[in-house]
């Protein structure tokens, strides 16, 4: 019998010595050594995990490693079905601007590093590496004898032509990524060098991992050069457990075991099929029909929740999800124009556009919102920062935002804006994707509710709202960002001027930014990203996120949950379960 006193001092004792560190250290208090490969130890876990305020009472559990094997017989396809898209466009990682599409290359492509269900970065293609202790260079042994799915040799080459094409804004969305990569260099065929700029305590996770999609992930240059962009973002080829088979767009993905993959005991599937479902009853008749064993995509309309917990045929894990949603609008569009979001306060409180915006965000009853479309099974949101970034996350948002629920600020806003009791203010279009519609609708009711204003909701293919989205043409949207695992991906890839959702291809003559932009925020985004004393970069983080609030870059709306569905004949090992990724090669059927 477990002493439970004692036991409770042993999980103090693991907590304190998890926070024990000086958060001014470059490396969050733990050395190169504590930071070099081939794997990073309980203690080094631990403290990556209370360093970035994600460390909770259960990883103190004894037996707690999140390494539990998925049981059943190796062998079997797992059909899925990807939720609230018609179609997979690209899953070539310098395209990739969707959390659905890096969740199939996360299967079909590798990294140096990949993130564990912990989120802290363990090796994939680098076998071992070495951190230097100013944490400025990174050394990186590579895996011997691990091939592309076409046969090419992996080498260090290919992770120096990686780093050339991502660093392209030509050819790579996410070239910013690379930004504080002082140089790479070779130092033989399995040996690679990283020196940085400055010391990066998130280098590992941010820059190397696989598990997103982002600029470090391994791409085949041979495969490139004789298939060519277009094709390889149909059917990229990699060194993963899974190879693609087939991609018709509007159809699907096929993935195959690939029987070479450096690890022997994975993949257990022989095959995978990904088919894009768009559409919430579509999705919940194959489910309950065993046309599909498995969920994945966009997240889960929140109505079936409930419904799919009901039936004992399917298992549905929660978890906090890490992303944000919210309404998006046009800052180049009547009655809504902010053409200077630099202003003092107090000057933009007078500027009729700016009024609007504040008002339709202080109109947004979020916990109506939540309940009425997500059925609960999401948490009201004032920022890019979602509660899964626990130590950024900053608690007291709510009530100190500008933008918190205030429907009679609202209503005055609105008439010092010339729309008393709405009179005068024009029908907007709201764009949705398909899937979202209602929520859409619901949005729309609360805008009537409390502005008496009419919105009219557009559902659009994802793939059409997104451009309009990002040229700028649309008067307000509906949408956001997953798989945001560190504060970088919240407010450096929305929030700053030169961010890449930032109205990435606007006519710049006709619109001097996309949904925002702001100075002092740009300069605190841009200070925290090489900022590593933790409780300064929190500081920063915060202070950013408070200024895009306060300043309506966007209404934000929610912070979504990540719901994992799957028929209980589906096997999915603890050690996969990564919010906002679905890692299938050690899922098994039985």
């Amino acid at each position: 019998m477990t002493d439970t006193k004692s036991f409770s001092k042993k999980m103090r004792k693991m907590w304190d010595d998890a926070h024990d560190f000086d958060p001014k250290d470059p490396m969050v208090g733990l050395t190169g050594k504590d930071l070099s490969g081939p794997k990073l130890s309980r203690r080094t876990t631990l403290r990556l995990l209370a360093a970035g305020g994600a460390l909770t009472a259960a990883h103190l559990t004894p037996g707690f490693s999140g390494m539990a094997r998925a049981s059943g017989a190796p062998g079997g396809t797992l059909t899925c079905g990807w939720a609230g898209v018609a179609e997979i466009q690209t899953l070539d990682p310098a395209k990739i601007g969707q959390v659905l599409q890096f969740q199939v290359t996360s299967n079909v492509l590798s990294g140096l590093m990949h993130i564990d269900s912990n989120l802290v970065a363990q090796g994939d293609l680098a076998e071992t590496w070495t951190v230097s202790d100013d944490g400025l260079v990174y050394t990186f042994k590579l895996r011997e004898g691990v091939t592309f799915h076409n046969g090419d040799a992996f080498t260090a080459d290919d992770v120096l032509y990686t780093f050339e094409r991502s660093s392209n804004p030509d050819i790579s969305i996410h070239y910013k990524v690379l930004g504080n990569v002082a140089s790479l260099e070779k130092l033989g065929d399995y040996e690679v060098k990283f020196t940085l700029k400055k010391p990066q305590a998130s280098f590992l996770t941010k820059t190397l991992e696989r598990a997103s999609g982002r600029a470090m992930t391994i791409v085949c240059k041979g495969a490139l050069e004789s298939m060519g962009d277009a094709q390889y973002g149909l059917t990229p080829v990699g060194t993963g457990p899974f190879k693609v088979v087939e991609h018709v767009l509007g159809q699907g993905v096929v993935l195959e075991k690939f029987a070479d993959y450096y690890d022997p005991e994975r993949p257990k599937l022989d095959k995978v099929v990904i088919k894009p479902i768009d559409g919430v009853e579509p999705l919940a008749a194959a489910m309950e029909a065993g046309d599909i064993q498995y969920i994945g995509g966009n997240p889960l309309a929140a109505q079936l929740i409930d419904r799919f917990k009901s039936n004992s045929d399917l298992i549905v894990d929660i978890k906090a999800a890490p992303g944000f949603q919210s309404v998006w609008m046009n800052p180049w569009r009547e009655p809504m124009k902010v053409t200077d979001f630099d202003k003092p306060m107090e000057e933009l409180m007078k500027d009729k556009g700016f009024m609007v915006r504040l008002a339709l965000a202080k109109a947004l009853d979020r916990e109506t919102y939540v309940k009425q479309a997500h059925f609960g099974y999401a948490e009201p949101g004032y920022g890019t920062i979602n509660p899964a970034m626990a130590f950024y996350y900053d608690e007291g948002i709510a009530d100190k935002s500008m933008q918190a629920f205030d429907p009679e600020g609202a209503r005055k806003l609105f008439a010092d804006a010339g729309f008393p009791g709405g009179k005068g203010f024009p029908e907007l279009e709201l764009i949705t994707t398909p899937s979202q519609k209602r929520n859409g609708l619901v949005l729309a009711n609360i805008f009537k509710q409390v502005l008496g204003i009419t919105i009219k909701v557009v559902p659009k293919e994802f793939s059409v709202g997104i451009q309009d989205f990002n040229n700028c043409e649309y008067d307000m949207r509906l949408g956001g960002s997953g798989g945001d695992y560190d504060p970088d991906d919240g407010v450096v890839d929305w929030m700053k001027t030169t961010s890449k959702f930032n109205g990435s291809t606007r006519d710049t003559a006709k619109y001097a930014f996309g949904y925002f932009s702001n100075a002092e925020a740009d300069a605190l985004i841009d200070e925290q990203s090489v900022t590593a004393d933790l409780e300064k970069r929190k500081e920063l983080v915060q202070k950013a996120n408070q200024i895009t609030s306060d300043r309506v870059a966007c209404g934000f709306l929610y912070h979504p949950v990540d719901v994992q569905v799957r028929h209980k004949s589906v096997n999915y090992p603890a050690e996969s379960r990564i919010p906002g990724l679905h890692d299938l090669d050690r899922v098994t059927l039985g």
